[in-house]
């Protein structure tokens, strides 16, 4: 027989220095062993330590087998106490319980041999009771050495001493065992142990140094005081610009730090289909004062001058536009960088020119607003400068006018004004306009050479927008003219409005003033802003809209029965305002001043409308009222297409800073609802229109945009484990979070060339049947890349001048300007947009326009198909080999594209299923096959140390490479790099991409707006039918399923 089984842990002999500790059976009989026979004696060494004779096999067995019970409890207290043991503290993996008492780790090899033999003699099999207890004891070794022991586990006692000789984050207290401690040697050190005292004392100074410097936290009471609150405000304002109607959006909507602001982005309540609602039918309004104003003054010559070269007339209005010039209009643009058009533009913006005092006197200087967003704004300030030859030298400070601007001290002001020093103590006051401006940086540049000075009105001027049919009815409520105030009303009144009576001495001023007045009252006869021509500007000078607040929240409505004058409305919807009606005192700056500082607080005004005698009636202020200068801008709304015109029309009124509150609450009892920019985006869907700067990426700021948009996209698909994400290698999708523009046009340009599509030559002329006629051909421009003998040759000829005209049938004549290849230069990375109207109009005449749900084609009176040309198309594509073009996409039947969808050119026999089956017509992709997934599980089992050897040297198989070759940052369903095939990776080729696609609620189905490759456009529309023509496939990036749209391009 074989010796007993041995217990685990070693039982409970002990280790000395130079002894060995023998655990197996013992050579003599041991007493109160039943039935055994007496043992053949063994020759014994001196250095040999018998088992306890006291114990017997039995007792030893039946002490195993109730120690072997609670085995697993031990386990688990014992992996509790060691989880925070130090890291070069390690035991065997196959002894959980190895390490306690320092057994599992030394074996001999006797005991090897010994537990192999057992095993083989019973052949695997043990008695039930005995296969759980041999199993945890078969690792136990034979014999311990104290020696080799205590020098094994040196590592974990030199780490115990060190914790024990510098605690971490334990205070002396702790030192104690718990039955020691008291309550009372926190406070007395003199009852701690005598060698506890000097810690005890150095760690209470510490502690009372930190209470000194760490001073305790204000109540909540006293932190909601108004001095310490507006303190916490403008501490918070250092960083991130506060719009004044911060604090309101805050308590209502989900806050975001965007551009340097902070925004609200869309509101907490469930309301999304109920702004829609009041975009359509009532009213939404929106704080746009984050939009930067930059004014440029000078004389209109040389600014005009200045400005000619950041824009193009092929583009649309310019600056030099009539109807802005006068100042009755605002105008939009694109501005690009001086003689760049159309490569390298620097976004969208809105101007607007104050009109002239003298129309005759053209030698007066002017004043130019030019609106930008945010993430423009240093891009356009660089470019301005440039063109305008502004230097950074700042301007003085105007002076101050004879009116007193001081605030009167009474409310709101500190009563002690010297400190304990004896220092004047600067009152609390609220930020007004910038917060975060550098004093030491200049906000005006002027130019020594051109006369011209830009100075940055950022957060100077406010500007709110409402959007829908009853804006204008909500402005007649809220804004009232301001009373005309006699000379003989000023005498004893406060000094603050003293602007408003030095401007009603002229009586021209008051006519205008009253001129202004009616036209303000002919709003109440027009049923929607769409009837008043684009972009109309009104100037006014109104009450304090405080004044006539309703008690309750009330919906403006329009009421036509008030006027009746008809003719009067009809010839202000045709007309417009007239330019000298569009003067505003808003523009000068000692008003705008003086208006900010006089205004009178709400704290005065609710003391003033407590002390009525009829709680509850207007409060007459009569000449000490304060008088706002204000501008009411048009906005047209829809523009292009032929459908849904003016959708989303409305006005925006801009007045001076330090009025937000003051004029958003009057607006609020109105019963417009507040939107944010989750709103203003949808606002651009609706209206087919790109929206800065997401649908920009030939713009710097787009880039960046696009970068940081990647990034959060990537972190957020990250969060998810991989079973919860899509895998976009299999839906074939190469960049799920941001469009490769540059890969797709230089990939269509190889195509194009490959094709052999050459510039057009000769002198002939021919008449097309399509009636596109083509007169006085020459070369065109040539490609990027072409050598520069080409290029030279090339310029020596002439341009050659060709012009679009529509005619009476609408049929379109194509004569497209060609800039010449040193006007198109090659640079990495940037992909211009096509923004030429003529060229835009010549492609949707090409591709049909149709509805919004694309599923009929519009058939206007007179109008005939328009043929493509051969000829026209090759022109095309030699001028323009990179570029984009904006594009509307209407799904035929199911289907709701997303952001980042790819468009895609049907084959043949989609077009011939579409025909045939007209309820199945969306093929689907097939699915492809990750490569990249069996090499994240080999870097996921190297991680975890489980590795085989075949995986490690790369001899497991031929599909598997070595794990030194395979990349770390490799991510479960994305490709790791841009991939070399964009247009042809899928089975159809790939002509673009959504930017911005959901469900629309304006026309009831599903709506994307994105860019398509000119080139792969003129592809696809050169090799369908006519009666097929614009016809594209649209897929999402997590998906395989096809859905047949219909593309517009909208002018």
């Amino acid at each position: 027989m074989g010796p007993p089984p041995r217990p685990r842990g070693g039982g409970g002999s002990r280790c000395t220095a130079g002894v060995v500790v023998h655990l197996g059976p013992s050579p003599t009989p041991l007493p109160g062993c039943r039935g055994g026979a007496a043992r053949r004696q063994r020759a014994e060494p001196d250095w040999l330590v018998r088992r306890p004779p006291s114990l017997s096999v039995r007792g030893l067995l039946l002490h195993l087998t109730i120690a072997m019970s609670g085995i697993n409890r031990r386990e688990k207290k014992y992996a509790k106490k060691m989880r925070n043991q130090p890291s070069n503290v390690t035991f065997s993996s196959s002894d959980p319980g190895a390490g306690r008492s320092g057994i599992g780790s030394i074996e001999s090899q006797s005991d090897v041999n010994y537990r192999e033999q057992q095993r083989g003699s019973h052949g695997g099999y043990c008695h039930r009771g005995q296969g759980s207890d041999r199993k945890h004891l078969q690792n136990v070794p034979k014999f311990l050495f104290a020696k080799d022991f205590a020098q094994y586990r040196a590592a974990e006692i030199n780490a115990m001493l060190k914790a024990v000789a510098h605690k971490s984050n334990s205070q002396f207290l702790q030192s104690l065992p718990p039955h020691l401690r008291r309550r009372a040697m926190s406070d007395n050190v003199k009852r701690l142990p005598r060698r506890l005292r000097e810690i005890a004392k150095k760690e209470m100074e510490k502690i009372a140094h930190l209470k000194k410097e760490q001073s305790k936290s204000k109540s909540r009471k006293a932190r909601r005081r108004h001095g310490n609150l507006l303190l916490e405000f403008n501490r918070r304002q250092r960083r991130n610009i506060w719009l004044e109607t911060h604090i309101w959006h805050a308590k209502r909507f989900h806050m975001v730090k965007k551009w340097g602001y902070c925004l609200a982005n869309k509101p907490t309540s469930k309301s999304y289909r109920a702004c829609y609602r009041a975009m359509t039918q009532q009213c939404l309004l929106q704080d746009m004062s984050y939009y930067c104003c930059l004014e440029l003054n000078g004389t209109q010559e040389n600014l005009l001058k200045a400005l000619a070269p950041l824009s193009s007339r092929e583009a649309g209005p310019t600056f030099a536009s009539v109807d802005c010039l006068s100042g009755k209009r605002q105008g939009s643009l694109v501005l690009y960088k001086a003689e760049q058009y159309p490569e390298k533009p620097l976004g969208p913006i809105t101007f607007l020119w104050r009109p002239k005092a003298e129309p005759e006197n053209h030698s007066e200087n002017r004043q130019l607003w030019i609106w930008a967003h945010p993430a423009l704004k240093m891009d356009l300030l660089t470019e301005l400068q440039l063109a305008c030859q502004c230097s950074d030298d700042p301007l003085p400070e105007p002076a101050p006018t004879e009116c007193n601007t001081s605030t009167q001290k009474g409310a709101g002001l500190k009563r002690k004004l010297q400190d304990k020093v004896g220092e004047k103590v600067v009152p609390k006051k609220k930020i007004i306009g910038n917060s975060t401006r550098d004093p030491s940086k200049p906000v005006s540049w002027t130019s020594l050479t051109t006369g011209i000075v830009i100075e940055d009105l950022t957060m100077e001027i406010l500007r709110y927008r409402l959007i829908g049919p009853l804006s204008h009815s909500a402005i007649l409520e809220v804004f009232q003219p301001a009373v005309v105030t006699e000379n003989s009303e000023v005498t004893g009144a406060r000094a603050s409005p003293c602007w408003w009576s030095e401007y009603c001495r002229k009586s021209e001023d008051v006519a205008l003033h009253n001129r202004q007045g009616d036209f303000l009252q002919l709003l109440s006869g027009v049923a929607s802003p769409a009837e008043i021509s684009t972009g109309s500007v009104l100037g006014l000078t109104v009450r304090d809209p405080r004044l006539n607040i309703p008690e309750n929240r009330t919906a403006a409505l329009p009421d036509p029965s008030q006027f009746k004058d008809l003719e009067k409305v009809k010839e202000f919807s045709l007309k417009g305002i007239p330019s000298e009606c569009a003067q505003s005192q808003i523009w000068d700056r000692n008003i705008r001043n003086i208006v900010t500082e006089t205004k009178i607080s709400e704290q005065e005004l609710n003391q003033m409308k407590s002390k009525l005698l009829v709680p509850g009636s207007q409060l007459n202020l009569g000449p000490q009222e304060s008088k706002i200068p204000i501008l009411l801008v048009q906005q047209p709304g829809k523009v292009a297409g032929k459908e849904n015109i003016g959708w989303g029309s409305g006005w925006d009124i801009l007045f001076p800073k330090g009025w937000g509150m003051a004029f958003w609450i009057p607006l609020i009892y109105r019963g417009v609802r507040v939107g944010g920019l989750q709103e203003g985006v949808k606002h651009c869907q609706y209206q087919g229109i790109p929206r800065f700067p997401d649908d920009f990426p030939d713009c710097p700021a787009g880039m960046r945009h696009s970068e940081v948009t990647e990034k959060e996209l990537m972190d957020k698909y990250k969060r998810y484990p991989p079973a919860k994400r899509p895998n976009y290698i299999h839906y074939g999708t190469m960049s799920p979070f941001r469009c490769p523009w540059q890969q797709l046009v230089e990939e269509w340009e190889e195509k194009s060339k490959a094709t052999g599509v050459k510039p057009t030559v000769g002198g002939k002329e021919s008449e097309l049947k399509s009636e596109v006629q083509i007169s006085n051909k020459k070369p065109v421009g040539a490609n990027e890349g072409k050598t520069s003998k080409q290029s030279s040759d090339k310029e020596k000829t002439p341009e050659p001048e060709e012009e679009m005209e529509e005619d009476s049938e609408n049929v379109v004549v194509l004569e497209p300007k060609i800039p010449s290849p040193k006007d198109i230069p090659a640079e990495s990375g940037h992909v211009p947009i096509l923004r030429s109207r003529k060229l835009l109009k010549q492609l949707s005449a090409w591709c049909r326009p149709t509805s919004s749900r694309g599923q009929q084609a519009k058939q206007s009176s007179g109008s005939l198909q328009v043929q493509m040309a051969a000829d026209v198309v090759n022109s095309i594509k030699c001028s323009y080999p990179r570029f984009l073009v904006w594009a509307r996409l209407s799904p035929l039947k199911k289907g709701c594209p997303i952001a980042n969808a790819t468009i895609c050119i049907p084959s043949e026999e989609d077009l011939q299923l579409t025909a045939s089956d007209s309820k199945n017509c969306a093929p689907q992709e097939p699915k492809h096959r990750d490569p990249f997934k069996r090499q994240i599980k080999t870097l996921k089992k190297k991680k975890k140390g489980a590795l085989p050897e075949d995986l490690e040297s790369g001899s497991g198989g031929q599909d598997l490479k070595p794990v030194s070759s395979c990349r770390k940052d490799l991510v479960l369903g994305l490709w790791p790099d841009q991939p070399q095939a964009v247009m042809s990776h899928c089975s159809r080729l790939a002509i673009g991409y959504v930017s911005q696609g959901d469900f629309s609620l304006n026309v009831g189905c599903g709506e994307a707006l994105g860019f398509v490759s000119l080139l792969g456009l003129l592809h696809m529309l050169s090799n369908q039918p006519a009666e097929k023509r614009g016809l594209v496939l649209v897929r999402n990036p997590a998906s395989l399923q096809y859905r047949l749209a219909k593309i517009n391009i909208e002018v």
